[in-house]
């Protein structure tokens, strides 16, 4: 095989959209600590439902590359079973190489259920727990990790010994659910390795166990954990970089979202697939928006994502204060 440009590790997941008719959202006086709430014990009408395999942060970020022009492939679990089959399947579709994927025969392919209300959605989620191991992979430019399972935290060791063993490898590192919950401690042979790191707003409060709101504060503060780069998304408001010596603000491109699943997903391999192609940051960073503001035109993590020709159209198209900022 030859070289790869983008290797994600990560998860492999099934998403079942199911599209809610009846229910209402329930939030605090300062509109957080938002529920979605359902007649209890009730016969509840949906309008639809809808299956998109390959899903999960590193199977929408290998799709994000290969999409992009790279040679993206991905390490995963699926089960040996017809949704592990329809994972690989759609992987293949868009171009990912598979050689990494394990099926194991004693395990389920992942797969979520997608409560889809109005604009934004809730996700139940249940994770087989797979035996992670590292394969004989071929050395890639750049090494995605992502949301991987709560039985995980060995499998960090072992990248982490990949990495220091092939230095010029560089790594992004946008945690997951359990990644967090390990906290900076736990992983910070990996946070030292990172090359660029993403989160939002309130992942970076609970990783730093700090409540501010103060982009600088947290930027600074998870750069002192050890990457080199950090990105931090605030939804609506922007997203937020800084490099060590410099800090941008970010604004998202103008939409209207049907559906925001992957929104993050395709802005952080974004970035990382414009820096594998040898763009710089800057560049970069005004590509991620388009991509993710794509993503949330459709339902689902997938279908939204787009080739270079159409993130430069929708560049040249850009309203004049689409820019980046210094801060």
């Amino acid at each position: 095989m030859e070289k790869l440009d983008f290797l994600a590790i990560g998860e492999l997941a099934i998403d079942a959209f199911i599209r809610l008719k009846e229910a209402s959202v329930n939030c605090d006086i300062d509109n957080e600590n938002c529920k979605i709430c359902m007649d209890f014990g009730a016969k509840i009408p949906y309008e639809s439902v809808e299956e998109i395999p390959a899903v999960a942060n590193a199977g929408n970020a290998s799709v994000c590359a290969s999409r992009l022009g790279l040679s993206s492939a991905i390490v995963a679990h699926v089960g040996k079973d017809a949704n592990g089959d329809k994972c690989l399947n759609s992987l293949k579709k868009d171009g990912v190489i598979t050689d990494y994927v394990f099926s194991d025969a004693d395990k389920d392919t992942n797969y979520h259920y997608v409560l889809w209300f109005e604009k934004d959605r809730t996700i139940l989620q249940k994770h087989s727990d797979f035996d992670y191991s590292l394969p004989n992979i071929t050395d890639p430019k750049w090494i995605y990790l992502t949301s991987l399972g709560e039985k995980s935290l060995e499998f960090h060791k072992t990248i982490s010994e990949y990495l220091e063993n092939h230095p010029e490898i560089k790594l992004a590192f946008q945690p997951g659910i359990f990644q967090i919950k390990f906290g900076a401690e736990q992983l910070k042979d990996i946070y030292s390795k990172t090359d660029i790191f993403f989160c939002n707003v309130e992942e970076a409060q609970t990783i730093l166990k700090n409540q501010s709101r103060e982009l600088p504060v947290l930027l600074k503060g998870v750069a002192g954990l050890g990457p080199k780069t950090v990105v931090i998304t605030d939804g609506y408001d922007g997203a937020y970089a800084y490099d060590g010596n410099n800090m941008w603000f970010m604004p998202i491109y103008p939409h209207t979202p049907i559906e925001r699943t992957g929104a993050g997903d395709a802005y952080a391999s974004t970035i990382v697939s414009a820096l594998a192609m040898g763009k710089p940051l800057q560049e970069a960073l005004l590509w991620a928006p388009i991509n993710s503001m794509s993503v949330t035109q459709f339902v689902g993590a997938q279908k939204g994502l787009l080739d270079q020709e159409k993130i430069k159209d929708y560049l040249e198209k850009a309203p004049t204060d689409y820019k980046l900022k210094k801060i």
